[in-house]
């Protein structure tokens, strides 16, 4: 675990704080080779310097949030809640997480990318990674 993503998890209250540590294990376990770090004030996990998935504290709950989602076909995952192609669920109690889910949302997020590391470059326009 990244100790500054465990000191994040850990600064949240109690509930806030088994959420994020429920996520981020969950996380940890599928993405094994991603690079984590905070970012932007909350944690994000990396392919290839792509930001793929992270999570953040909102006055709703922690929200989960996948920089592709959107072309993941999830109904539970609510699109457009930032900018792009995201998509994100909020979460107020550990017993909402289902494992199951969250485990196929982060093997789609291994296959379905757009490449947001190079976004700046192309002035805003996403391409999809192959």
């Amino acid at each position: 675990m990244n100790k500054d993503i465990q000191s994040y998890n850990d600064s949240q209250s109690p509930t806030d704080s088994e959420i994020c540590n429920i996520l981020s294990a969950a996380i940890n376990h599928a993405l094994a080779e991603a690079q984590s770090k905070i970012w932007h004030a909350h944690p994000v996990w990396f392919l290839n310097e792509n930001p793929i998935v992270g999570y953040s504290k909102l006055k709703a709950g922690i929200r989960l949030m996948f920089w592709s989602g959107a072309d993941f076909n999830e109904a539970d995952l609510k699109i457009n809640t930032g900018k792009f192609k995201d998509a994100s669920i909020t979460y107020t109690a550990i017993e909402q997480i289902n494992l199951s889910d969250l485990s196929r949302w982060l093997q789609k997020s291994r296959e379905i990318q757009w490449d947001y590391k190079n976004v700046m470059k192309r002035k805003g326009v996403l391409i999809r990674l192959s």
